[in-house]
């Protein structure tokens, strides 16, 4: 039996790979699937290089995952009868200050030149495409090649993918170690069970470091970075924006009229996913310099998530040095773009012991070319 700890989106879309595939595959999630980091997300699907120092390894699995995206989703829909929402009409860009400005002519001119199709718009041409822009927007870059899905909606086609394909589903059950001897998996204890496994794949999210069990130099290679949502209804028949909108704070719509707003930089704030006074005062001052007129729209949601952070905010993808013990994390603010790539490598890599060289560069024991 392969056994997952975790389901979220890495760990169900791994799940949904393996099934498919004819192993045995039983998924341990200590609460509810899919309400962690990836039930507080935006669902933004694009790679997308936002400094000179953002890694190029990190670019390129970005950039292997996106163009899997479709494929993966047309997947889920034939065998999912729950809509992705998953939408093609691309992004805007957007800078509200004089040095904002100077960094997103350097993200452009990057997009452009290895191909990418980017357009530079000052802020009187932004407004014309979307006429609730604020002023305090000076310019923006919009690209048709950003994609987003509904994230909720992902993780309860995920969770049918994964159960129609014959994986098993073992919700509000938590592992009280991992069994380990001679550098080698053997299982899971359980409360009152051991479950044997010869392959073990931690995809814990921010709680993957916790796992009781796991060798001492695993326990801090991720960590929780918190970041704060909330979510207002606009009018469905006259949305404010109709296309995500990255700045400050992202705002991302929905087709029902929900308009998702978040943060951009998460901070840590150890395991506490409560909102809090001063972060939604930091969304709502940051969206409204982009959208003024949102202060009519009512809050229906607020919201908070732990991003399971590795690294220098890289994820962490391979083998650990224990024999059969795979790792699975670390997917930041991009977990939900990853999860093609990252689906497709680490059932190779549990199936046939060898890693990818794509994900070579993010595995905790990168000395290692087998589990």
């Amino acid at each position: 039996m392969i056994a997952i700890i975790g389901g979220g989106v890495f760990g169900l879309s791994i799940g949904w790979y393996l099934a498919r595939s004819g192993q045995a595959v039983t998924i341990f999630e200590r609460g509810q699937v899919g309400r962690g980091a990836t039930w507080a997300a935006a669902g933004m699907l694009m790679p997308w290089k936002l400094s000179d120092s953002f890694s190029d390894d990190l670019f390129a699995l970005q950039r292997d995952s996106y163009q899997r995206w479709p494929r993966f989703a047309q997947e889920l829909g034939e065998i999912s009868d729950i809509p992705l929402h998953y939408q093609t009409d691309g992004r805007f860009f957007v800078a509200l200050f004089d040095n904002a400005v100077q960094r997103l002519e350097r993200q452009y001119r990057f997009h452009r030149d290895i191909g990418f199709p980017v357009e530079w718009l000052s802020g009187d041409e932004a407004r014309e495409r979307e006429p609730n822009l604020g002023p305090n927007v000076l310019a923006a870059i919009f690209t048709p090649m950003a994609h987003h899905v509904d994230n909720r909606n992902l993780i309860l086609a995920l969770r049918e993918a994964f159960l129609a394909v014959g994986g098993r589903l073992r919700e509000q059950t938590e592992v009280q170690e991992l069994l380990i001897s001679n550098k080698r998996v053997h299982g899971l204890q359980l409360s009152g069970e051991t479950c044997s496994a010869e392959t073990v794949i931690i995809a814990a999210g921010a709680w993957s470091g916790r796992v009781p069990g796991l060798p001492q130099p695993l326990q801090d290679v991720v960590r929780p970075r918190k970041g704060q949502t909330l979510i207002l209804q606009m009018p469905p028949d006259a949305p404010l924006i109709k296309q995500p909108i990255l700045g400050p704070v992202y705002l991302v719509p929905r087709p029902d009229g929900r308009l998702i707003i978040g943060t951009t930089v998460e901070r840590e704030a150890g395991f506490d996913t409560r909102s809090t006074v001063g972060g939604v005062f930091h969304i709502l001052r940051k969206a409204q310099g982009i959208i003024p007129n949102i202060e009519e729209l009512p809050i229906i949601e607020l919201g908070a998530g732990l991003r399971p952070t590795g690294p220098d905010r890289l994820p962490v993808l391979g083998p650990t040095g224990v024999d059969g013990l795979i790792m699975a994390t670390g997917g930041h603010s991009y977990g939900i773009l990853l999860s093609p790539v990252v689906a497709f490598t680490v059932c190779h890599l549990a199936l046939t012991g060898h890693i990818l060289e794509i994900i070579r560069p993010f595995a905790p024991n990168s000395g290692s070319d087998k589990i």
